[in-house]
């Protein structure tokens, strides 16, 4: 007999809290909003319930979010390296295993980097501060 955890709901939560993280914090560091809108209407890192169930123990959910914030540290990194592309590809790989699509290349974000995008001013990005009105 095998013991199986079933995921939480709070992994399901951050699994989504990840996506949006990567949306609205990574996403404007390579692309503009016009690419990034495309990636909205092509569901990029969509989640659904039905993907909820490919993901429904509590070790799967697990590496999902692990592979979410691996990509995203290596994103985020200063410098990019040739040598986190296998790091990249095998995380991006687990979360397409997982039902998420993830169309990107690590060559994809070298090319970019933030050269282009340096002081683009993205609608996905968090607001520095907010007013209450």
């Amino acid at each position: 007999m095998k013991i199986v955890f079933a995921s939480t709901p709070d992994q399901m939560e951050k699994v989504e809290e990840l996506a949006q993280y990567f949306y609205s914090e990574v996403l404007p560091l390579y692309f503009s909003d016009e690419d990034i809108l495309e990636f909205e209407k092509h569901k990029v890192l969509h989640t659904t319930k039905d993907q909820y169930e490919n993901f429904n123990t509590l070790g799967e959910a697990f590496r999902v979010i692990t592979s979410l914030q691996t990509i995203i540290s290596i994103l985020e990194s200063h410098s990019l390296l040739e040598d986190y592309d296998e790091i990249f590809q095998k995380n991006a790989k687990t979360l397409k295993d997982f039902g998420l699509y993830f169309p990107f290349e690590f060559q994809q974000f070298l090319k970019v980097r933030q050269e282009n995008v340096d002081n683009y001013i993205s609608v996905y990005s968090k607001a520095a501060n907010s007013y209450l009105v």
